[in-house]
């Protein structure tokens, strides 16, 4: 019933997954569903025993040496499989015959041990009654009379430490069971939190289970809201998809565009340099020849003076003159054609702002995600509807299960086993009670040996006086072997009891030590459990028939207790999928399909995109035409690369004014030093402005040189790249846009793809985890059982079998040594060495001296003294 209401339980679990497998690789991006709520479970399925398990583990040493062969799994699968008695002759079949011997081959340390145990419980009665019997009749020890031996006191000394030594070994031994003892019982006593830790753990399993189904179901809102997210963004999304596609030849274009705009402007630029650096070279020019020419004549003037004359004046004034032809510009600018035909043309083109007409492109452009946007809306309002839908089939289908009534079942059947266990703890406790009573009355039984032979051992020791003779010994000795003597009856009378404790506890234990608990902890038992037809002879799995009622499917032992052991999802662990079909209850993929139609008729039309209008191509044509490259760059740079003058002015000046200072000093001299200043002043204030005219004018020509040959190949370049972009929207955007869609698609669905995913990891490891079922199996076998109760029962078995072995060397040493102790009733006397025989003889029993027969109570041995 429980294993059923379970399976229901379970089925809500697996009726949120879908067997759609994922369409594309790689997934979108991951959405985050949170923790599935989980609580923490109490009980730790693990017993650390303590200080005893050196016992414990010192009892498993001894079993491996009783039986050292490994788990016989082939014989327990053929001794289970195989029917015994149904009919006459059945065990005289050979294969019968086999199995038996080898059983009795696996048990014989346990059968051999457990004969010697019997052999023990019938022999040590029946030769204590013989020993009992052999005294009476003065035989065995039984006379009152002690022989003198010269190694009485060596005898004496190692019959006594043989008995302490066997005394200290049982109880040693006693120690051991009484502690196994003690152990079990508390164990036992503290077995009901364990028990109680183990229903609080099946309890949260339960009340658990239903909010970790809600939470998955709740969970598709995370998906829902998602795909709405991304839906209500199909603009910024699927636009901006669309228009990346685009913007690789778009783009490009469209900057190539603006590029030759900027170009057309430096253009200008350059013209409008080039005119005006013409016009301030010409002027320049011509007023530079005419200032130079006054500075020649003045100085002619100067020079034709009759200072010149002089014979010092007259080679330096010669030089002075001969330099003359020297003032003269060098560069002629009036002969360069001009540039305003060029000019006005580009003028002409610039009235048109072909910028503007890019960014309108650029703008119509960037609005594509606003397009997809308005032309998408109606689509998108079914697709959100579809959407609402499917949460509402997911959640109507949560409430027809009948989960409160599975859980109030289950729950009922809990508290149910919970009470059952509460009310007969207490008599397991009352029978754990009488149990350690027994056990304790064992050990007192040894206890009660113990103590006659350790109070022999000290009244003997004690009160020994190797002075007296046996017929003279004191009280205090001749109560230590009463003591001894009390000890020995006690162990012909105790023995058989323990022993036959120790050999029911000893196969009992032992065997299920090594059938049960040794294979548990490998989990070999499970394997055998496992074993096709063995616990049932029509099905090949016993769980699975019992659990999915198809004895064909692999659900094993093992791996149900593993996976329970791993605390995954008993949805996984039972194989719960074989019971149902999961896409009869919810079909995400059926859903998937009508989204991905709905998203498929998704068709944007990017016909209106225009990146450039035809007047600015135009435009661009115009400026191609402009006769920029017709300019004579040549002329330009051959008078650009010419000096201003034909010497530098103010090199000239200085060298004026060195000879004049070689002239002597007077008008001439003052004169040229005065025309030397006005050739400086010239150069400062016309030709450094001619200077920078010209450079401007040479960056200018250059530009313009470099630029004009690459115009129109420029200009074809960038009308075609801006034809080509146009052609790509115009033509192959509904290629494109199906593309991006069905990529878009994919994001979409991948959201569910993602959701099923989580839902199937979930429920296979996080969903009515069922770590409880496994603790239960270990709490019950591995914890009670056997570490527990079978530890216990061997240690106790262990401890109590030792005592009983060590019981013969006590009774012989204890039997021996008590001679020494007790008060004889006769000794040995003679008179002297030489008339020993005939002192025999007088005496008539042997050379015997009764003290009763001569009257004296203290007789003094004069040749006993010097053998004692």
């Amino acid at each position: 019933m429980a294993v059923e209401l379970c399976l229901l339980l379970l089925l809500l679990c697996g009726s949120t997954v879908s067997e759609v497998q994922p369409l594309h690789k790689p997934p979108p991006g991951t959405l985050d569903f949170g923790f599935v709520p989980a609580k923490t479970y109490d009980t730790n399925a693990y017993h650390e025993p303590g200080p005893i398990g050196i016992l414990f583990r010192l009892v498993h040493s001894f079993l491996y040496l009783v039986q050292p062969n490994s788990f016989p799994q082939d014989l327990i699968k053929k001794l289970t499989q195989q029917k015994f008695g149904n009919v006459q002759g059945d065990y005289q079949k050979p294969e019968n015959v086999v199995l038996t011997l080898q059983a009795i081959y696996y048990e014989i340390g346990f059968i051999v041990s457990a004969a010697l145990g019997l052999l023990f419980v019938l022999l040590l009665p029946l030769v204590g009654l013989c020993f009992c019997m052999c005294r009476c009749c003065d035989n065995c020890g039984g006379e009152m009379h002690q022989r003198q031996k010269k190694n009485a006191d060596c005898r004496r000394g190692c019959f006594a430490t043989f008995l302490f030594v066997a005394s200290l070994i049982i109880s040693i031994g006693v120690l051991c069971a009484y502690a196994a003892n003690q152990h079990l019982t508390s164990q036992v006593r503290g077995a009901k939190n364990l028990v109680h830790s183990n229903f609080k753990d099946l309890r949260i399993f339960l009340n658990d289970t239903p909010g970790q189904i809600d939470y998955l179901v709740s969970q598709y809102n995370t998906t829902k809201n998602k795909a709405l997210s991304d839906l209500n963004n199909v603009g910024p999304l699927l636009g901006s998809r669309v228009q990346e596609r685009f913007a690789k030849e778009v783009r490009p274009a469209l900057d190539a565009a603006l590029t030759m705009a900027g170009a057309i402007r430096e253009t200008k630029e350059a013209l409008e340099n080039v005119s005006v650096s013409m016009e301030v070279l010409q002027e320049g020019t011509e007023r530079l020849h005419s200032n130079l020419t006054d500075v020649k004549i003045h100085l002619s003037n100067t020079l034709s003076d009759s200072a010149c004359s002089a014979a010092q004046a007259a080679s330096t004034c010669n030089i002075i003159r001969n330099s003359l032809n020297q003032l003269n510009i060098n560069a002629n600018f009036s002969g360069l054609p001009g540039v305003s035909a060029q000019l006005a043309k580009v003028n002409d083109v610039l009235k048109i702002d072909l910028s503007s007409l890019v960014q309108k492109g650029y703008a119509a452009f960037n609005d594509t995600p606003d397009l997809v946007l308005n032309q998408t809306r109606n689509i998108l309002s079914d697709i959100k509807n579809l959407l609402d839908l499917i949460g509402s089939n997911i959640t109507s289908f949560t409430q027809m299960l009948p989960v409160q009534k599975v859980l109030a079942d289950l729950t009922i059947y809990l508290t149910q086993s919970e009470a059952y266990v509460q009310d007969y703890f207490p008599l397991v406790e009352q029978y754990d009670f009488y149990r350690w009573l027994g056990c304790l009355i064992l050990c007192c039984m040894v206890i009660l040996i113990l103590l006659f032979y350790y109070l022999g051992l000290l009244c003997g020791t004690c009160g020994y006086d190797k002075h007296a003779s046996p017929t003279t010994r004191g009280c205090i000795s001749n109560t230590g072997g009463n003591f001894l003597m009390a000890g020995v009856g006690f162990s012909f009378l105790f023995s058989w009891v323990l022993m036959i404790t120790v050999v029911i506890t000893f196969v009992t234990g032992g065997n299920v030590e090594k059938l049960v608990c040794e294979p548990f902890e490998d989990r070999t038992l499970f394997k055998v459990l496992d074993t096709p037809y063995l616990l049932n002879q029509h099905w090949r799995n016993y769980l699975s028939a019992i659990v999915l009622k198809n004895p064909d499917i692999n659900l094993t032992f093992e791996k149900v207790y593993s996976d329970c052991k791993e605390n995954k999802g008993i949805y996984t662990t039972l194989h719960l999928e074989n019971l149902f079909n999961i896409n009869e209850f919810l079909n995400i993929s059926m859903y998937t399909e009508d989204v991905s139609l709905k998203i498929e008729h998704i068709n944007v039309n990017l016909s209106n995109i225009v990146l450039l209008e035809e007047i600015g191509k135009q435009n661009l044509l115009d400026f191609s035409s402009s006769g920029i490259d017709g300019i004579n760059f040549a002329a330009y740079l051959t008078e650009i690369n010419k000096s201003v003058t034909k010497v530098d002015l103010l090199s000239f000046a200085n060298d004026l004014e060195a000879r004049a200072d070689q002239l002597p000093k007077g008008a001439l001299e003052n004169a040229l030093k005065g025309h030397a200043n006005s050739i400086r002043m010239i150069h400062n204030q016309q030709v450094v402005p001619l200077e920078q005219a010209m450079s401007t004018l040479n960056q200018s020509i250059r530009l313009l040189q470099r630029t004009s040959s690459e115009f129109m190949v420029k200009v074809r370049n960038v009308i075609s790249a801006v034809d080509a972009a146009q052609f790509l929207i115009s033509n192959d955007a509904s290629l494109v846009i199906i593309q991006e869609t069905k990529k878009y698609l994919d994001m979409i669905i991948g959201y569910f793809e993602q959701y099923v995913e989580w839902v199937k990891e979930s429920i296979t490891t996080e969903v009515a985890a069922c770590k409880p079922i496994a603790n239960v199996i270990d709490t019950a076998v591995d914890i009670f059982l056997c570490s527990y109760v079978i530890d216990s029962v061997n240690t106790f078995w262990f401890g109590l079998g030792g005592c009983s072995i060590f019981l013969i060397p006590a009774i012989i040493c204890a039997v021996k040594l008590s001679k020494y102790y007790r008060r004889m009733d006769t000794e040995d006397v003679y008179d002297d060495v030489e008339t020993i025989p005939m002192k025999n003889m007088e005496n008539g029993n042997n050379g015997y001296h009764k003290e009763h027969l001569y009257g004296i109570h203290n007789p003094v041995m004069t040749s006993s003294v010097e053998q004692w």
